[in-house]
């Protein structure tokens, strides 16, 4: 595994990653252990922990683990209290723990719209709350958001769609409440990645997915390094005049115009140093 920052970017930071053992999250998690941090990993299933801690321990930085459900209130407050009283202390918030399963729009019941809501919306805005209130109103730090890109809608995922808008307006309202406490929020907004959680939908849906997933300029799939590599820059010290924006990894796909429609080219190799 490879990086294009700089070795020893992150030292002596911690950094608390939620969705941290699988996919884009554990992804993120390494490279920042790889750059100096110590990590603390946050995940609902205790096997998705224990995987994903030894893959980061190989890197030489401290990991610890800590099962959470960001559905729960209590949980979250627990989550944060282990975090702070094993790791010492949060620099640094990676909101990427979330979910949800495809449905056309007429057949998602209250359940099921609850359930990603909580999980993408509300817990996300708790997490951020409880790091604040037990960390960062005193210290400063930096948060970042993983959302998607829910520009032009989200159709086939309606309720992801609109919690992860609900996110992206939350980055905003706290990057102008807390900014005066030192604290800088931005979002990532990722296009089609293929990572674990792609894997994770069942083959029809996956290969709905694959039919629009080029309608951008790379004509090609994200990877998960080039998203980690997005959460390395804004959290670094190079984006310490940056707050309250959204930055959009996607390879063109949210300005997607049927005037200039993308066309295979070779142009765009994918990051992908794993």
């Amino acid at each position: 595994m490879e990086t294009v920052f700089k070795k020893g970017l992150f030292e002596g930071k911690v950094a608390l990653v939620t969705g941290g053992g699988t996919g884009i999250g554990l992804r993120i998690a390494k490279e920042l252990a790889m750059l100096g941090a110590d990590i603390v990993i946050a995940s609902r299933k205790l096997e998705n922990l224990e995987k994903g801690a030894k893959e980061i321990e190989q890197f030489g930085s401290k990991v610890f683990s800590i099962q959470c459900n960001i559905r729960e209130e209590e949980s979250i407050k627990e989550c944060v209290s282990k975090s702070i009283g094993q790791a010492g202390k949060i620099d640094y918030l990676i909101n990427n723990g979330g979910g949800q399963f495809p449905s056309p729009a007429e057949f998602i019941n209250k359940k099921g719209w609850h359930a990603v809501i909580e999980t993408n919306l509300t817990g996300t805005f708790f997490m951020c709350q409880e790091v604040f209130n037990k960390q960062f109103s005193q210290n400063g730090g930096a948060i970042v958001n993983i959302i998607a890109n829910v520009l032009r809608g989200f159709p086939m995922l309606a309720h992801t769609g609109a919690a992860r808008a609900g996110v992206d307006n939350i980055t905003k309202s706290l990057a102008s409440e807390w900014g005066r406490y030192g604290v800088r929020i931005n979002s990532v907004a990722p296009g089609t990645i293929q990572s674990s959680g792609l894997d994770s939908y069942d083959p029809q849906y996956r290969e709905f997915i694959m039919t629009f997933a080029k309608n951008n300029q790379t004509t090609r799939l994200g990877t998960s390094a080039e998203v980690a590599s997005a959460v390395m820059y804004l959290l670094s010290p190079a984006a310490s005049f940056i707050t309250g924006q959204t930055l959009y990894v996607d390879g063109g796909e949210s300005v997607f115009n049927a005037v200039m429609p993308p066309t295979e080219n070779d142009k765009h190799p994918p990051f992908d140093p794993d």
